[in-house]
């Protein structure tokens, strides 16, 4: 039974007791509570307060699977729903990344002939092992009516997991087509992700699915049977390789941003003792842009280095960044962030400002507040580092 809290006693109750009482069974043995929908600042909905949105209209501006994204994300199991357009926005903004991410892969050229690269195959086995893992989780949270947060999983798991980084360890180079055996394998995570988004999603995920391959007439996702495996002895092993694997190639990204290098230049990474992850070097090397993965036991100078996890790695700087101008900058920058965060701090300071203003002007004044101290923070941690 699916029904509100505020009638347990008038009506679900009553119920129980009537089915027990006529039949000599119980009606029913889940009850499925949903939250009362209110506005996002707690407020019940109502004609009166002009703050219930007409669902045509913002099925005209999200869409619909935009629209039914919005409400389930805001719709933690048994609590009250505190809707707010933002959600349908971000649900709108989920669509679009499914339809780039279905673009993209109906645009890659297919070479029948061409071998598996190693960096696709280790990519592949890694995301069928992060698709068992989802799937069980996924089922798991279903059995215990928490929808919201199986709708969380599938969209990390398409946009971060599928998007940000199984579909960039695959991509062939511009220009150049993919292998066959790769491209089979991405359909199949593609047909399998729709299928867990399906329930939430039911209109894109229908369309795609349609065009994903050939299909017969009269198929449908809606009564396609999801074929995700249970998941496999080994499989912790490769999830957590390729974990150490994204650290590392955040590391290298991360020092490229603080430095200003270009992702177009090649840069060579260390790695202090012992390599934990040698088989996966092939994937660092291409996602990160370095020329190789070399272990050496001591880094050299004029190195930037990271930790992920017990090791340490280092890349090589050299002649890549002017270490004064780079410097001044940073330098000149934090004094303009100094200043700045100064005024905001006088005018919080200033009872008659943060009494009489309005509350969200008030907030934005903190928010700055609080963005200056985290780059200034940061800009400090940079101008050491140049120091050194």
């Amino acid at each position: 039974l699916v029904t509100g809290p505020d009638i347990i006693f008038f009506w679900v109750a009553r119920m129980i007791m009537a089915g027990y009482e006529f039949t000599g069974k119980m009606p029913f043995k889940n009850v499925y509570f949903t939250g009362i929908v209110r506005d996002k600042l707690g407020r019940k909905m109502s004609k009166s307060l002009g703050n219930s949105p007409d669902p045509l209209d913002l099925i005209d501006r999200f869409g619909a699977d935009g629209v039914r994204m919005g409400m389930m994300l805001a719709a933690p199991a048994g609590n009250d729903i505190l809707f707010d357009e933002a959600l349908c926005e971000q649900g709108r903004n989920f669509c679009n990344k499914i339809w780039n991410a279905f673009r993209l892969v109906q645009g890659w050229q297919v070479d029948d002939n061409a071998a598996q690269p190693e960096t696709a195959r280790l990519a592949v086995e890694w995301f069928d092992a992060k698709l068992r893992q989802s799937a069980a989780e996924i089922a798991d949270l279903y059995s215990k009516y928490r929808l919201s947060e199986a709708l969380m999983e599938v969209y990390h798991l398409f946009w971060d997991e599928f998007s940000s980084w199984f579909l960039e360890m695959v991509k062939p180079a511009y220009g150049s087509p993919i292998d066959k055996a790769t491209y089979q394998s991405v359909l199949g995570a593609f047909d399998h992700l729709l299928h867990l988004l399906h329930p939430f999603m039911p209109f894109i995920t229908e369309e795609l699915w349609q065009h994903l391959t050939e299909r017969k007439a009269g198929e449908s996702i809606m009564v396609s049977p999801q074929t995700i495996a249970a998941p496999a002895e080994g499989d912790n092993a490769i999830l957590a390789n390729v974990e150490i694997v994204k650290n590392v190639v955040a590391g290298v990204r991360a020092i490229r941003n603080t430095k200003n290098i270009s992702p177009r230049e090649t840069l060579d990474l260390q790695v202090i003792g012992t390599d934990p992850v040698p088989a996966y070097d092939c994937i660092i090397v291409k996602m990160a842009n370095v020329g190789g993965v070399t272990a050496t036991e001591n880094k050299g100078e004029g190195v930037s280095s990271f930790m992920v996890g017990t090791t340490e790695y280092a890349v090589p700087l050299g002649g890549l960044i002017d270490v004064e101008a780079e410097l001044a900058k940073a330098e000149a920058e934090l004094k303009h962030l100094e200043g700045f965060l100064n005024g905001v701090k006088k005018k919080l300071q200033n009872e008659r400002f943060v009494n009489n203003a309005p509350a969200a002007v008030v907030e934005l004044e903190r928010k700055k507040q609080s963005d200056a101290e985290s780059k200034i923070a940061t800009l400090k941690e940079t101008i050491a580092s140049l120091k050194k």
